[in-house]
């Protein structure tokens, strides 16, 4: 038997696999579990209609080019196209600037291959995105972590740690952040932060890796079109390289997703992508950029923003009505996520094997960290199951969290209550 072990890099002895896909292997073999793992877009509010016309119309065969390799930039209409969805967001951008991403894990690596040598420093939120975390880890990077308050990343943590790893001889390369409902903890960076973010990064001499793929989800009752302003809205010194994506908006299953840098990192990019893929799938970016052309896209944001909007309200009351105080979040204002804090006794990790056998599975807050911290936090996603399965699912959780805890009555009403986090 061939040891393989020994032909592997150093890189790829230090991969670990994505705790998010662990649990979509967990769903698959399994029958009846319901998921608030992944963070999967409902499948029934796609527009299958508009994409069946499209697709029919594409492969009709009179444009050969539509099945063709492509350049690797991207298709040049949806470049364009690009450049004035950023315009919407209060970005002045180029198709220079642009680059069309397979997926926006495929822009997270490419940032990582691009900008980090191993032992170099990425600063990251605390807790962060688990893609980001691939990334980084596997060009042998260090992931520092700097706490975040309830409307998003410390600043004043941020400029301490900044300075420590100075002192110490550390090459920081960037900060990067998910300043929209972040993944995993849905929370929304204010937009004064969001300026002093900037301001330090000028200050510092710092990159910032803005990751944006929640912005559109935004829920009309608590959040507004100003609420998730870009922070290279207001950079005028290409400090920010922002990353955004359709997975979110249009399907995931496109693998349509962007990076606006500035153009000496976009040339960049592009031939580190160009080693990858060569391009993205052309027919995949042609149906996107139909999709905007057609207007299925401007009709379909209201649409995701009432259908998420209602999940999570239906997530809420069902976890206030099995946990009550018990268990505590940061009431997210868009995206698809709650962080759920359970009793301090309880690891959410090694509970996984109960709440399996109870039919529910979640993401263990450990998995969102690069020190050793949310032992007794999930992430749950509220996205695609139906409010049906929703209720359904939390009420699984609490039973898996009452025989963790050791008792029969409702959680809820247990002693040792823990307070509830800023709502």
């Amino acid at each position: 038997m061939i040891n393989y072990d020994a032909f592997l890099s150093r890189a790829a002895e230090n991969m670990k696999e994505s705790a998010i896909r662990k649990m979509g292997t967990v769903l698959a073999q399994a029958r009846d579990i319901i998921s608030f793992a992944p963070g999967y877009p409902a499948p029934q509010i796609f527009a299958w209609a508009d994409f069946q016309e499209i697709a029919r119309e594409l492969l009709s065969g009179a444009d050969g080019s539509v099945l063709q390799y492509g350049p690797t930039r991207g298709y040049r209409p949806l470049l364009e196209t690009i450049a004035e969805i950023m315009a919407g967001r209060n970005v002045r951008t180029t198709p220079e600037r642009l680059l069309v991403t397979t997926g926006s894990q495929q822009g997270l690596d490419l940032v990582a291959r691009v900008l980090l040598d191993p032992g170099d420093v990425a600063l990251v939120e605390l807790p962060t995105y688990t893609g980001a975390i691939t990334a980084f880890r596997n060009v042998q990077a260090e992931m520092v972590g700097v706490p975040q308050e309830a409307d998003g990343i410390d600043l004043a943590a941020l400029d301490d740690t900044f300075q420590r790893l100075t002192k110490e001889g550390r090459r920081i390369r960037f900060l990067y952040v998910v300043p929209n409902f972040q993944n995993p903890t849905g929370l929304l960076i204010g937009l004064d932060k969001r300026r002093a973010v900037l301001a330090w990064a000028e200050r510092r001499n710092m990159l910032v890796v803005e990751d944006d793929p929640y912005r559109d989800l935004y829920f009309e009752d608590s959040a507004t079109e100003a609420d998730v302003r870009p922070i290279k809205a207001d950079d005028g010194n290409g400090r920010v390289i922002y990353l955004s994506s359709f997975s979110k908006t249009v399907a995931p299953g496109f693998r349509v997703s962007w990076i606006d840098a500035p153009e000496p990192l976009a040339a960049k990019f592009e031939t580190a992508k160009q080693a990858a893929d060569l391009c993205t799938g052309g027919l995949d970016q042609r149906i996107v950029y139909e999709a905007c052309r057609r207007g299925v896209l401007a009709r379909q944001l209201p649409l995701l923003r009432a259908h998420y909007g209602h999940k999570r309200e239906v997530m809420v009351k069902a976890l206030e009505r099995e946990f009550g105080s018990q268990v505590s979040w940061p009431s997210p204002r868009g995206g698809f996520f709650i962080w759920a804090t359970l009793p301090e006794s309880i690891d959410a990790g090694a509970m996984l094997a109960r709440a399996v056998e109870e039919g529910v599975i979640y993401v263990a807050g450990e998995a969102f960290f690069v020190n050793p911290n949310g032992r007794n936090i999930v992430r749950l996603s509220f996205s695609a199951p139906t409010p049906e399965r929703i209720e359904q699912g939390v009420a699984r959780l609490g039973r898996a969290v009452r025989a963790e805890l050791g008792i029969t009555g409702p959680v809820a009403s247990s002693r040792g209550e823990v307070p509830r986090a800023a709502r």
